[in-house]
């Protein structure tokens, strides 16, 4: 619970600093935490947490991407100031040596040899690579190793 804690901290901090655009996206990133666990009726973890913040820098992004072929920049910028806000709380990037080592111990662990133990491999990363990678990203490095 201490992603959610983080959270609600920032908060208090962007209200007494009177940072609007900050504030405004940690309270979207709470509704969202809030939606999901009424939705589901269950307490969040911070790995469900994470997938939650990593999902809402996608949509900033694809949304940014869509407002700069329309010609909107001012949406864009704030839609990336909205990403570098809601990336506060995700951790570090994992850089490619790491990111292929994970994935080296993953395939050796599960003994993967071809396309068909994909799901096997992606299964061992998932839990540790969570908000710390494009998942996209991976998939498509795994699959090139797979074959």
């Amino acid at each position: 619970m201490a992603l959610i804690d983080d959270l609600k901290d920032a908060q208090k901090d962007a209200m007494r600093a009177k940072e609007k655009l900050r504030l405004g996206t940690i309270r979207m990133a709470l509704a969202a935490i809030k939606q999901k666990e009424i939705d589901e009726q269950v307490t969040l973890t911070d790995a469900d947490v994470l997938a939650i913040l990593t999902k809402m820098v996608k949509q900033r992004q694809d949304a940014a991407s869509q407002y700069d072929a329309a010609g909107r920049d001012d949406l864009a910028q704030t839609e990336r100031a909205e990403i570098v806000v809601i990336e506060s709380f995700l951790p570090r990037a994992l850089t490619d040596e790491e990111l292929s080592a994970l994935i080296d111990e993953a395939m050796t662990s599960s003994g993967a040899s071809g396309m068909q133990d994909m799901g096997k491999v992606m299964g061992l990363l998932k839990p540790k690579v969570q908000g710390r990678t494009d998942m996209g990203a991976l998939s498509a490095k795994i699959k090139q190793r797979l074959n």
